[in-house]
């Protein structure tokens, strides 16, 4: 077989076994489906027992979950890179809330500068927040500056750098990151700084909560589906929180919430997991965008399933196509100036590539010019879909179904408008090639996601063997809900379908049927007030 990631001896009667070893690297069979979730599992069980691991299992202090009866009004503040957000989210009590929110600019002075003026400006806003809500309907006495007869609105803050979590409301920065550097912070408590800052504003406002997203996440699909075990990031990122059993978080040591019991999220930072790569799939097109990436060796699984990554990883088998010797397979041995720039192929163009392919809607745009080896009309063999990438076949125009060549056309309008071809460049087999390419990345990437999802099911034990008893029977009725967010999953044709396939073979058909994946509504801002409410609960103001 050639060797995939620098293509040699591409000659025509070759290029069917070259495309085939390329597949072979990308399927997962239902052997490594399993061998990977066990992983999963191995490494849930370490960072739950040990501090420092690359799945790191980091306690929240978020001691239960919303099932969509709480009321109350509660604040949020979301920082985490060129704007901060302000939201007040007025829970109704019937799975339902209404939200009001307010970006406002952090500038570079303020990224840069002293802590407490960073702090400073946050107390500012939410004041400035309160003020332009006073008076509203649901909001009819300012929650701001008044009496100390009146309790304090709750507030969660969503902060998006790294930190040291002691306690629901205490949090240590370890360091900054996305272009913030403000002095003074590295080490102290960040739900501390905030709140001197309130204090100084004679703001009645407390921070209550320190909330990361993923878990906001979780919170979020609870209130408004009537509970939720797991919030997942499936986006640009990844990432997973899950109510776990306070008793198996060993690592707590003597904390005093050990003694209470019962159960805890835990957000896992599944980002990081086998950053060893000794069980996860790697490809030469993965070593290749792991050794230019900006963090070698971490973040493996990341760098196998988000948005961020899935267009560089097709760039890399995309590349070594056109530079297939001594016959280019692709695009005529010529790499446009986007195909050439790393991460010039972005993963909404595969988004975009595979809605084409998956289109059911009847031919209506010629699409652009066919390049002259396409046009060819006289009578040829009609070909399957399962033959366009068979060099040995002839493929124009007249060789496909309407459909199909509305489609391949398509996709051509795509290549052409995204990575700057020509349309003489891009033949309706390159098009082929694209779609196919696309495919086997971002399926080994959803079911690589289902992987972390039946891992999670698996560790809470909603797959059992029977004769389990009453309790037992019904863990294996009731639903296993999961929040989820972000642009893959919401977005990107039949992301949740791969997933599911993957599940299947992992916790079988019923289980399967079980899992009620839902959207998780703005996890970092009504997620936030929702901890907010959590924290009340668990000390009251």
């Amino acid at each position: 077989m050639p060797v995939t990631a620098a293509i040699s001896r591409a000659t025509p009667d070759k290029i069917k076994d070259i495309l085939t070893d390329i597949e072979d690297q990308f399927n997962l069979g239902d052997d490594a489906l399993k061998t990977i979730t066990n992983q999963f599992l191995a490494d849930f069980n370490l960072g739950l027992s040990e501090y420092g691991q690359a799945m790191a299992m980091i306690p929240t202090f978020v001691t239960g979950v919303p099932d969509g009866t709480e009321t109350g009004t509660f604040l949020a503040l979301d920082l985490g890179g060129t704007n901060l957000r302000v939201c007040q989210v007025d829970l109704n009590g019937d799975q339902t809330f209404s939200l009001k929110q307010q970006k406002y600019k952090v500038s570079s002075d303020l990224k840069t500068g002293e802590a407490t003026v960073l702090f400073d400006y946050l107390a500012d806003s939410v004041d400035a927040f309160l003020t332009s809500t006073a008076g509203s309907p649901t909001n009819p006495h300012t929650p701001g500056k008044f009496g100390d007869d009146q309790p304090a609105l709750p507030l969660g803050l969503t902060f998006s750098f790294p930190v040291e979590q002691t306690a629901l409301d205490q949090g240590y920065l370890l360091t900054w990151t996305k272009g913030f550097a403000a002095k003074n912070a590295i080490g102290k408590d960040i739900v501390k700084l905030l709140q001197d800052a309130f204090d100084r504003k004679h703001l009645h406002v407390r921070c209550v909560a320190l909330v990361n997203d993923t878990v906001g996440a979780l919170l979020s699909r609870a209130y408004t589906s009537g509970g939720c075990i797991l919030g997942a990031i499936f986006g640009t990122g990844t990432n997973g929180a899950y109510v776990e059993q306070v008793a198996n978080i060993t690592k707590l040591g003597n904390h005093p919430i050990v003694a209470k019991g019962g159960e805890m999220v835990v957000n896992t930072e599944w980002g990081g997991f086998n950053n060893s790569r000794t069980t996860l799939p790697s490809t030469p097109f993965d070593n290749k965008l792991d050794r230019e990436s900006i963090n070698p060796r971490y973040q493996a699984f990341e760098k196998f399933i988000s948005g961020m990554y899935l267009g560089e990883i097709t760039r890399n088998i995309v590349l070594s196509l056109v530079d297939a010797a001594p016959h280019p397979i692709i695009f005529k041995g010529k790499a446009s100036e986007f195909l050439n720039k790393h991460y010039g192929l972005d993963t909404e163009l595969l988004s975009l590539v595979e809605a084409a392919w998956e289109s059911e809607e009847p031919p209506a745009s010629a699409g652009p010019p066919l390049a002259a080896s396409d046009a060819h009309d006289g009578k040829v063999e009609i070909l399957d879909d399962d033959l366009l990438l068979d060099f040995s076949k002839t493929l124009t125009a007249a060789a496909v179904t309407p459909t199909t060549l509305h489609r391949l056309q398509t996709i051509r309008t795509v290549l052409v408008s995204h990575l700057g071809y020509a349309p003489e460049d891009v033949t309706l087999r390159d098009a082929a090639l694209i779609r196919w390419a696309a495919s086997l990345v971002v399926s080994r990437a959803a079911k690589l996601s289902g992987c972390a999802v039946a891992a999670v099911a698996l560790q809470r034990g909603s797959v059992k063997e029977s004769g389990g008893g009453a309790a037992a029977a019904q863990t294996q009725t009731q639903k296993i809900a999961v929040g989820v967010d972000g642009s893959l999953i919401q977005h990107y044709p039949r992301f949740e379908a791969r997933l599911r396939e993957s599940l299947r073979v992992l916790v079988g058909a019923d289980v399967e049927k079980r899992v009620e994946i839902g959207l998780a509504k703005d996890g970092s801002g009504v997620g936030a007030a929702l901890c907010a409410l959590i924290a009340t609960k668990q000390s009251p103001l």
